[in-house]
């Protein structure tokens, strides 16, 4: 390719080419499946080591994302070589999100196989269609220097089994977080500054928050698909309802103020790259999670509205709610050095109701979390009592 070709490779910086592009929301339909399977196998496996299981397996879901989201951000989708690659990306992506629910039995090796073949083939590819004489090649290189290594502690994760499985992918997974925070130092290649990162803030913000309206949207079709197979009792018509009300509180905390506190900072901040790196790379995984959470925790009341709840109920049902709220509040700090305390009391009180949880039924504490994250999204609407401190200082 010539130097024009390679730099019609990228979006353009006009502000006219910066909204998410229809091929990103098709890319992003494999992800709608892996959150699908992340809830499945969380349902399945309601313990501690299973819901440890998930957490390792939702950060990877959600850092191949991440890095995609990134490259996406530099490179316009709409160019051919750029979209092929996407598309190498979603078929290798669909195999890995498949692979799931068995990822810690008899297909940890296709996870984890898929995953580095992502990690690495993404920067070899810009590298390839970029050219050595692209002005970011140095940072690239440092990139697909970090993933390899990555990859390949991924990939020797699923050839062992048991707990050393386990350990050796949490071994890869501190990898892939430390290499932003460490903007990826490699020997005798120096470090890269986050200066550098050319981000436009306004469609990584938009990106974030696209894929957090996928993952309330998965935990809407979970309460209906589950609803649909179950006759319509009171009960069960008043879980469902308070289900919904909740998604719709969540979806009104993060939206209604928040998120564009975030797009404003980051299309503001004289450094871009830094705070995209901790208030959507890092500061969004919670809020992520947290929505997996409660998906499963509308499944199983809705399921099972009345009679004994067990602790794993329980912890979900208030656990799922007070994660998502720890990482708005993590978010909001991050970007404005703000505490929203409507977020904050309603943190309390889910930890109350349950260290009380036992003596409700499973509907009767849905419906008390639900009641506690609408009051959440009320105060948060009403703009809440925020105490402002010193200008933030993003890590």
């Amino acid at each position: 390719m010539s130097g024009v070709d390679r730099e019609q490779l990228l979006r353009r910086r006009d502000g006219n080419e910066q909204r998410v592009r229809y091929f990103e929301l098709f890319f992003d339909l494999v992800f709608v499946f892996a959150i699908t399977q992340l809830s499945h196998l969380l349902l399945d496996h309601l313990t501690l080591q299973g819901a440890f299981q998930t957490a390792i397996l939702l950060a990877a879901v959600w850092w191949s994302w991440m890095y995609t989201t990134w490259m996406t951000n530099r490179f316009d989708p709409y160019r051919l070589p750029v979209r092929l690659l996407l598309i190498g990306i979603m078929f290798v992506s669909l195999i890995m999100s498949s692979a799931i629910p068995a990822a810690f039995d008899d297909r940890g090796l296709i996870f984890a196989f898929s995953y580095a073949t992502i990690h690495i083939g993404r920067p070899l590819g810009i590298l390839f269609f970029a050219g050595t004489r692209h002005s970011s090649v140095l940072n690239f290189v440092r990139i697909l220097i970090w993933c390899t290594l990555a990859g390949i502690v991924w990939i020797a994760g699923g050839v062992a089994s048991g707990w050393l499985r386990t350990a050796v992918w949490i071994a890869a997974l501190a990898i892939d977080l430390a290499g932003p925070l460490l903007t990826y130092w490699v020997p005798g290649l120096g470090r890269s500054a986050t200066a550098d990162w050319s981000v436009n803030g306004r469609h990584l913000a938009e990106r974030c928050q696209l894929f957090l309206i996928l993952a309330l949207g998965e935990s809407i079709i979970i309460t209906g698909a589950t609803f649909g197979d179950l006759d319509a009792a009171v009960v069960t018509v008043v879980a469902f309802g308070a289900s919904f009300l909740g998604s719709v509180a969540l979806w009104w905390i993060y939206f209604h103020r928040g998120s564009e506190a975030g797009t404003n900072e980051i299309v503001s901040s004289l450094d871009p790259g830094r705070l995209a790196r901790s208030i959507y790379t890092y500061g969004h995984l919670p809020l992520v999670a947290g929505v997996i959470v409660v998906a499963v925790a509308d499944e199983l009341v809705i399921a099972h509205p009345s009679g004994h709840i067990d602790t794993a109920t329980i912890v979900v049902l208030t656990g799922g709610i007070a994660l998502f709220l720890a990482g708005y509040v993590l978010f909001q700090w991050m970007v404005s050095r703000t505490l929203q305390r409507p977020s904050v009391a309603a943190i309390a009180v889910l930890a109350l109701l349950g260290l009380a949880g036992s003596r409700f039924s499973p509907l009767q504490l849905s419906v008390a979390c639900t009641l506690v994250v609408v009051a959440a999204a009320i105060g948060e609407t009403i703009g809440g009592d925020h105490d402002r401190v010193a200008e933030p200082e993003i890590f």
